[in-house]
């Protein structure tokens, strides 16, 4: 077995992401039998001496049944009308599911506004860190009944790439129903008459070539492209991932035999670092001149106002922006340090020609992740 499979199968903090088709159906609403099945891998992991958070799908599919509905809403207002129905009956056959282990379970609904706000996103953390300690089971999901970006992503596989660094989790488990990652659709034979190739293990993006990921099913939207993207960004964080079927939830959380591995970078990103690059809105942009762009980019250096030659947007200090090149290419994201009035007066001048109270870097190297 290799390494990152070994990891995974020993880490003390999982988050485990279960996609919709494995707990709910199109014609009967939530597959309770499904969800216990679930609930018993997810106690033999908590058990064997982990902490595990788990990122539930399947509101808005629970509440289609009920509702009368005969197939996944495409209108805004109906998909919420779904979730809300929906919300009550996912987190009551969890509550009722974990109970059978004198396990309490607490709902925990999140919006992207709650990640990529910083106040927001610690509270979520503080919030996570508390449920664990009290032994409580987290159970996540994206706040459907109201939001309206991530309504329209549907399946919550980056929600769960960015909960298990919230939580600084060891390892991230997707369960759907897809067994692992492929290069091409697995249902399918390619033109050349060749079955889709299973890739058990993905050390880079090198292994990644010509892989071809596809959209969602009836249930869930994310499909595969949405798991790839997912996993991708948890290990370009230090979090290692195991894609696997729900079926195999057994196996994948006791020895992480089945499905496909993502390895992790060897350095795992600080929380602030990890949230200025993948949680937080860009709220403008900060132009730099080519040395500027090595200094940040390459050598993560700060970005002094020497090497700024324009501003884009309204941003005030304290928010994220992106730093892109003279062609409009986004080299790194970082926290500004100044208002974008304040910025666009500063431009190409050199530290000793700024009054004292703009000598400060533009943007700190300590808040500034190339990309």
């Amino acid at each position: 077995m290799s390494e990152v499979r070994e990891f995974i199968a020993r880490a003390r903090s999982v988050v485990v992401k279960i996609g919709s088709s494995a707990l709910t159906d199109l014609g009967t609403g939530l597959d309770t039998a499904r969800l216990d099945r679930l609930a018993d891998a997810l106690e033999a992991r908590m058990r064997a001496g982990s902490d595990v958070i788990v990122v539930s799908s399947g509101a808005i599919g629970a509440g289609i049944a009920p509702l009368g509905l005969k197939k996944r809403p495409t209108d805004l207002a109906t998909k919420q009308a779904a979730a809300s129905v929906g919300q009550l009956a996912l987190a009551h056959a969890w509550g009722t599911s974990f109970a059978r282990y004198r396990r309490t379970v607490g709902q925990v609904l999140l919006t992207a506004d709650d990640i990529s706000n910083r106040a927001h996103h610690a509270n979520a953390q503080r919030t996570l860190d508390r449920l664990r300690s009290l032994g409580a089971v987290a159970v996540v999901n994206e706040n459907d009944t109201v939001a309206t970006n991530e309504i329209r992503f549907g399946d919550n596989d980056r929600l769960a790439a960015l909960v298990a660094q919230l939580a600084g989790a060891d390892a991230l488990v997707l369960l759907s129903d897809i067994d692992g990652l492929y290069d091409g659709d697995p249902r399918k034979v390619s033109p050349s008459g060749q079955p889709a190739r299973f890739i058990s293990e993905v050390a880079g993006p090198e292994d990644l070539d010509g892989v071809i990921a596809g959209a969602g099913g009836a249930l869930g939207t994310g499909g595969m492209a949405s798991k790839l993207a997912a996993a991708r960004l948890a290990a370009d964080s230090g979090v290692p991932v195991l894609l696997a079927a729900a079926s195999q939830a057994g196996q994948a959380l006791s020895d992480a035999s089945v499905g496909t591995v993502f390895a992790a970078r060897p350095e795992r990103l600080s929380a602030r670092r990890f949230w200025v690059r993948h949680a937080a809105d860009a709220r403008g942009q900060i132009v730099l001149d080519d040395g500027a762009v090595t200094a940040v980019a390459c050598r993560r250096r700060s970005l002094l106002a020497a090497g700024v030659v324009g501003v884009r947007g309204r941003f005030s200090n304290g928010d994220v922006v992106e730093l892109v090149d003279v062609n409009g290419i986004a080299r790194a994201r970082g926290v500004s340090a100044y208002d974008a009035d304040d910025i666009a007066k500063m431009v190409g001048r050199s530290t000793s020609e700024l009054p004292a109270e703009l000598r400060r870097a533009v943007v700190h190297a300590d808040d500034l992740v190339a990309i």
